[in-house]
């Protein structure tokens, strides 16, 4: 009956030590490169990060990374979903190992990537003491700089999206609305801009007409006032008056005869 137990605890300690194996295999540690900066940061006291990054899934910052870190006062008064720590994290890491020196060989205007998709950082140089991007600037520089691949900057702020006025598009757009708004009322005639002045009338020419349908619409100029009898003789026309003698003498040669 001994033997039997004995078997079974032996199964029991195999059983729980290949779990545990298989446990440790899927927990890899840390980044070592990450260990030593996270430890650079707490003699910084930038605690309140360190405690983000340990919040956040294990996989996620491996190397070639610089973080811009809030202080604990910044952070403390900002709000931070549970579900929304990784977010935060890779808007304030840049991909790549940057110390202060290699910052300040970047123009003012360029934009650094993050590595939250979508969202860029735009650098404004000004100087050592003047180094800011999205308008949060780095107040100490090369907190990180043991290993080779991480490097970190205190900042005196959260990162935010920049809002850039396109001044240019506005006004071009605004233009372009105006030129449309005068063009549709000159069409029909019946309106102008108050800022533009009227648009030159152009005279159109004369209409050329044949010669036939010039004649029929437009009557010929009397020749004269007085009308030769004779000639309208000639011609066989009869005028108004010589009519109604005719009809006069047409009229008494009927009553003589009655």
């Amino acid at each position: 009956m001994a033997v039997p137990n004995i078997f079974s605890a032996l199964l029991i300690i195999i059983i729980s030590s290949s779990s545990s194996a298989t446990s440790m295999k899927s927990t890899p540690p840390r980044n070592q490169n990450l260990i030593m900066a996270i430890e650079e940061m707490q003699k910084a006291n930038y605690f309140t990060f360190v405690m983000l990054i340990n919040m956040s899934p294990i996989g996620l910052f491996l190397d070639n990374v610089t973080f811009l870190m809030p202080n604990d006062r910044t952070l403390s008064e900002t709000m931070i979903p549970g579900y929304a720590v990784s977010e935060f994290l890779k808007r304030h890491a840049v991909p790549s190992p940057l110390l202060i020196d290699h910052l300040l060989h970047i123009p003012t205007g360029s934009v650094l990537p993050s590595l939250e998709p979508g969202f860029s950082l735009k650098v404004s140089n000004h100087g050592r003491r003047n180094f800011s991007m999205n308008n949060v600037r780095i107040i100490s520089p090369n907190i990180c700089f043991s290993g080779y691949s991480i490097r970190c900057h205190g900042v005196d702020g959260v990162m935010q999206k920049m809002v850039v006025e396109e001044k240019a598009n506005t006004s071009s757009s605004s233009s372009s609305s105006r030129s449309r708004t005068s063009t549709n009322c000159s069409c029909d005639g019946s309106c102008h801009m108050a800022d533009q002045a009227a648009p030159p009338t152009t005279s159109m020419p004369p209409l050329q007409l044949p010669s036939g349908l010039a004649s029929g619409l437009n009557p010929p100029p009397p020749s004269s006032d007085k009308v030769d009898p004779q000639k309208s003789g000639s011609s066989g026309g009869i005028s108004c008056g010589g009519l109604w003698e005719l009809v006069g003498m047409s009229c008494c040669i009927m009553l003589l005869m009655l």
